[in-house]
């Protein structure tokens, strides 16, 4: 499988961010075999589904909101209490995964450093807490590009592979909204208030 050229990879806006981030290589998966994908990491893995699932379902309230609005109302009341379930576990989680670090994100892939080399075309499993909603994502990347950078540290390009849809609009999501945060924050600095 090619991997993304500098022409495809430009299709997407990369950001800048800060993610609690735990890479895995995929045991024995030089090629994609899905027995080798099971991740044993359960908890997160629910976490992730519960982000996709809430995601999967906002176009239903939206819909449900123009038909009756009381049942709508408690529904978005259930919503905000299992999302706040689900940032405790993230919470939780991100004492796990260490303390968050920079990396370079697009909806086609994640930059990072490692201490580690990873081949190119290692496949790997990618959990990452994107904040500040502490949503939780497991997702699978196949390595484009191993530099080293200083002795003992090592820049690592990759390209995500079997998204779901639900996945790349989340990630989508999250870029737009750090996206307009980080141009907020620099009209803010451009423009002090002179109070």
């Amino acid at each position: 499988m090619p991997t993304l050229d500098d022409e495809e990879r430009r299709e997407y806006y990369r950001i800048e961010d800060s993610v609690a981030l735990e890479i895995q290589r995929i045991p024995g998966a030089d090629v994609l075999d899905e027995h080798a994908l099971q991740d044993t990491s359960t908890l997160f893995d629910l976490l992730s589904e519960l982000h996709v699932a809430e995601f999967e379902s906002q176009h239903l309230l939206r819909q449900l909101d123009d038909r009756d609005r009381t049942t709508n109302s408690f529904l978005r009341a259930m919503s905000k209490r299992i999302d706040l379930l689900g940032q405790v576990v993230a919470q939780t989680m991100l004492g796990k995964l260490g303390a968050p670090q920079k990396v370079i994100m697009s909806e086609g892939g994640l930059q990072f450093e490692s201490h580690q080399p990873f081949p190119v075309g290692t496949l790997l499993s990618v959990k990452m807490v994107l904040m500040p909603q502490a949503s939780g994502m497991m997702l699978r990347a196949k390595v484009t590009h191993c530099h080293s950078l200083t002795i003992g540290d090592f820049e690592i390009g990759t390209e995500w592979i079997d998204l779901s849809d639900a996945q790349r609009q989340l990630l989508a999501r999250h870029i737009l909204q750090r996206q307009a945060a980080q141009r907020r924050l620099a009209r803010e600095q451009s423009n002090p208030d002179p109070t």
